[in-house]
């Protein structure tokens, strides 16, 4: 019941230009910040302190193009602020948890780790700022 009621919720018109508009901001964010990962990892950065860096750069600029653009969304700036930094702390943690887990145990290059992981925590995060941070009520 609880999957229906999702999918409802996510299959009407409203959600589509919802995840449109997530999208657009989503790539472009995305594509810098990478870019700067990227360039900071060739340049000495580790990886995991460098994506580290980057999440907080990125979510922050993140958060008010998400609140405005893709949700509409005119409630508390300080509720949903929080609600975002606890939905984007638990991304943070899905994307950490692959890099130790894929580089450090595993051994494959950082590099396609963190490109899997910003679309790993784009649907996660999608689903989290429309259910949880910027709910409708």
């Amino acid at each position: 019941m609880f999957t229906n009621n999702l999918f409802l919720k996510i299959k009407n018109k409203k959600s589509i230009i919802q995840l449109i508009h997530y999208g657009i901001i989503g790539i472009i964010s995305n594509v810098l910040g990478y870019s700067a990962y990227l360039l900071l990892t060739y340049l000495g950065g580790t990886p995991k302190l460098t994506m580290s860096l980057l999440y907080v750069a990125v979510a922050t600029v993140s958060f008010l193009s998400n609140r405005k653009l893709t949700f509409s969304y005119n409630g508390s700036f300080f509720g949903s602020g929080i609600r975002y930094t606890i939905a984007h702390f638990l991304g943070y943690l899905i994307n950490l948890v692959m890099l130790i887990v894929m580089v450090d145990i595993f051994g494959y290059p950082h590099q396609w780790i963190q490109a899997t992981a910003i679309f790993v925590v784009a649907i996660f995060l999608f689903l989290a700022l429309k259910f949880f941070v910027f709910r409708e009520r």
